[in-house]
């Protein structure tokens, strides 16, 4: 095996279907701070008990994947390079299923290549993170310091997360799993959702979408994501009493079972 590549390894988290299949696969792109772990809670194997092959991939510095000791060099476009990647493992063109980061870089991607499908969760929209940034600074200004801090690499009490992703109950023991997954961020690929390297809308191969939102969503609040939804001249759908870990909250299920049936209408 080529050593290149084995040094630039990529993790990508697989669930196989049960019958009947789906031909078309999906693929889950987390957001900051995470990997391919959040979706194997969850959702994952709900979506293969339902025919769908489940994959989640770790962008590089994330999870598994390669890059963890040089994260603030990776930009977006290194992490739509690993969702290319990804989906060049797979036979068919898979659904796109991004989360808060992971979201902003499926409309990167989109710009380069063609699916069948694309959902964004929570995620940031099109105009950059500067608009959800401001709210977070007038309305918890405690947490936004808390975030800068683990983005630099610091540690946070688990509280913070807990602020961060959940609106509903979380018991210790899942938060304290949670909280040891949690991670640094690339500054350089926050700045590029800020500011650097927005979406090119004209540039897009815009399939069919989905927008979803939550509406106790402290990082993407509910407003960003009806802007999204505006400029891609949609509704979206916004989960009442959840925050921003959508597909972790104790009603997980709602939000897979609601993307299940969308899915079912777009691909086969």
């Amino acid at each position: 095996m080529d050593t290149r590549a084995q040094a630039q390894f990529i993790e990508i988290i697989s669930r196989s279907p049960t019958l009947p299949r789906k031909t078309t696969p999906l693929l889950f792109v987390h957001g900051a701070f995470a990997g391919a772990w959040c979706w194997d809670e969850h959702f994952l194997s709900f979506f293969a008990e339902h025919g769908y092959a489940a994959h989640a991939v770790s962008l590089r510095g994330h999870g598994g994947s390669w890059g963890h000791d040089n994260i603030d060099w990776w930009s977006i476009q290194d992490y739509v390079e690993d969702v290319r990647r990804a989906v060049a493992e797979l036979e068919v063109a898979p659904v796109l299923i991004g989360h808060s980061m992971g979201g902003f870089v499926v409309q990167k991607y989109l710009e380069q290549a063609a699916v069948p499908a694309a959902v964004l969760m929570c995620s940031v929209p099109p105009q950059g993170l500067l608009g959800s940034s401001l709210q977070m600074a007038f309305s918890r200004p405690d947490l936004m310091g808390d975030l800068n801090h683990l983005l630099g690499g610091g540690q946070v009490a688990s509280h913070i997360l807990e602020q961060a992703l959940f609106a509903q109950d979380v018991e210790p023991e899942r938060l304290a799993r949670y909280y040891a997954h949690m991670q640094k961020e690339s500054q350089r690929a926050v700045w590029d959702m800020s500011l650097f390297n927005l979406p090119l809308l004209l540039h897009m191969k815009r399939p069919p979408l989905h927008i979803i939102g939550a509406e106790k969503d402290a990082l993407v609040p509910e407003a960003q994501v009806r802007m999204t939804a505006g400029t891609y001249g949609l509704t979206p759908h916004i989960f009442p009493g959840m925050g921003h870990g959508l597909m972790l909250e104790q009603d997980w299920e709602k939000v897979a079972r609601h993307l299940l049936a969308w899915l079912d209408t777009q691909v086969s």
